[in-house]
C-alpha cells in the first residue's frame, strides 16, 4: 500500500505541474496580457505603452521563464527606472537590498497580488475557499445519507412500486439545473407570491453568521441535484449485489430479509457508491459557481467568476492550482478506499 500510495503521489505531481501550466500558458497569451495592461494603466493605452508596461514586469519573457518565476524557481524580474527606482517581484518600490529576495513563487508560499480586489491571492483563496468547504460539508452531510437511502431502498425489490417511485424521483432530480432549482426555491420559499417567507434569498448574511433562514436553500439546491446521481449508481449497485450467489443462498438458509440487506448486501453495494462519492467534491468545489452566484454567497466559485471576469490572471491560476490539488487529492483517497472497501482488490 506505501508503495502504491507513493507511486500515485509521483503522478500526482506530474500531472499537477502538467495542467497547472497549460493554465498559465492559456492566461499568459498576449490578448489577456494586453487587457491586463489597459485595466492596469489607461484603456486608450498606445501598442507601444502596452509592450514597455507587460516588459517592465517580466510579461514579455519566454514562457518558461514565467512559470518558473511564478512557481519560484526562477530569480523574478528585476527593473530599474532612468530615475534609479527599482522594482521587482519579490519586493516592493524602494526597498533596501537586504530585503529583496532572489526567489518569490508558489514554493516561497507567494501567490502574487489580485488586480481585481488589490490584496494578496494567498489570503483571498483561503478564506473563500473555507466559505466554500462549510458550504460543501453542509451539502454532504444531506447529500450522501439522503441518496444513499434512496438508493438502497429503489435496490432492495427491483421493479417494483418503490423502486420506479424512487428512480423517478432521482432521475427528476439529476435533470433539473440548479439554476432552474433554485429559482423555484426562491420563488416559492423567499418571496410574498406564495406567501411563504421561511427563507432568505440571499445568502450573504451566511458568510458571518450561519442560519437555517439564510443557507437552506442553497444547501438543498446543490444536495437536490447531486444526490440524483449518487441514488441511481447506489441503486445499480444494490441491485447487482442483490442477485448474487450469496444472497441466494442467505435466503435459502432462512435469514430474513432486513439481515440480508444489513449484514451481507449493503457492505458490498457500498464499494461503487464510495468512488462516485469521492468525485463529487471536487464537482462541489467548482460546480457551486451558479448557486454561489444566485443566493449571492461569495465564496470560491464566486472569486473565480470575479477573476475571470475581470482578468485577474494571478488570481486565475492561483484558484485552477487549487483545483487541480483538490481533484487529484480525491482521486488519491478515492483509489485507497476503494482498496480497502474491497479485498478482492490487490495492489500489483
Amino acid at each position: 500500500m506505501g508503495l502504491f500510495i507513493l507511486r500515485r503521489l509521483g503522478v500526482m505531481i506530474v500531472t499537477a505541474l502538467c495542467l497547472t501550466f497549460i493554465v498559465f500558458f492559456l492566461t499568459n497569451l498576449y490578448p489577456n496580457l494586453e487587457k491586463l495592461a489597459k485595466s492596469q494603466g489607461n484603456v486608450r493605452m498606445s501598442d507601444e505603452a502596452v509592450s514597455s508596461f507587460l516588459d517592465k514586469r517580466g510579461y514579455l519573457d519566454p514562457m518558461p521563464v514565467k512559470f518558473g518565476r511564478w512557481l519560484g524557481v526562477v530569480p523574478g524580474w528585476v527593473t530599474q527606472s532612468p530615475d534609479g527606482t527599482v522594482t521587482g517581484r519579490c519586493f516592493a518600490k524602494d526597498a533596501p537590498p537586504e530585503q529583496r529576495p532572489t526567489f518569490c513563487g508558489v514554493l516561497q508560499g507567494n501567490w502574487g497580488q489580485s488586480t481585481v480586489f488589490k490584496d494578496d491571492v494567498g489570503s483571498i483563496v483561503l478564506d473563500r475557499l473555507g466559505k466554500t468547504g462549510t458550504l460543501m460539508g453542509f451539502v454532504l452531510l444531506v447529500m450522501v445519507p439522503a441518496s444513499l437511502i434512496v438508493g438502497v431502498l429503489a435496490g432492495m425489490r427491483e421493479g417494483s412500486a418503490l423502486d420506479r417511485s424512487l428512480s423517478t424521483f432521482s432521475i427528476a432530480t439529476t435533470a433539473t439545473p440548479e439554476y432552474v432549482s433554485g429559482v423555484i426555491f426562491i420563488a416559492v420559499f423567499s418571496s410574498s407570491a406564495f406567501g411563504l417567507k421561511w427563507f432568505k434569498g440571499s445568502a450573504r448574511s451566511a458568510m458571518e453568521d450561519i442560519t437555517f433562514e439564510n443557507f437552506t436553500l442553497p444547501v438543498l439546491t446543490i444536495a437536490l441535484y447531486g444526490m440524483g446521481y449518487i441514488a441511481r449508481m447506489t441503486r445499480a449497485s444494490m441491485t447487482e449485489v442483490m442477485t448474487t450467489q450469496y444472497i441466494r443462498t442467505a435466503r435459502l438458509k432462512g435469514v430474513s430479509f432486513g439481515n440480508i440487506v444489513l449484514k451481507h448486501a449493503l457492505r458490498n453495494a457500498l464499494i461503487a457508491p464510495f468512488t462516485v462519492i469521492m468525485l463529487q467534491i471536487p464537482w462541489l468545489l467548482n460546480g457551486v459557481v451558479i448557486v454561489e452566484t444566485l443566493f449571492n454567497y461569495r465564496g470560491f466559485g464566486w472569486v473565480l467568476v470575479q477573476a475571470a471576469g475581470g482578468n485577474d490572471i494571478e488570481l486565475l491560476l492561483a484558484v485552477s492550482v487549487v483545483s487541480v490539488i483538490v481533484v487529484l487529492l480525491t482521486q488519491l483517497i478515492s483509489d485507497i478506499g476503494y482498496v480497502l472497501l474491497n479485498p478482492r482488490i490487490r495492489i500489483s
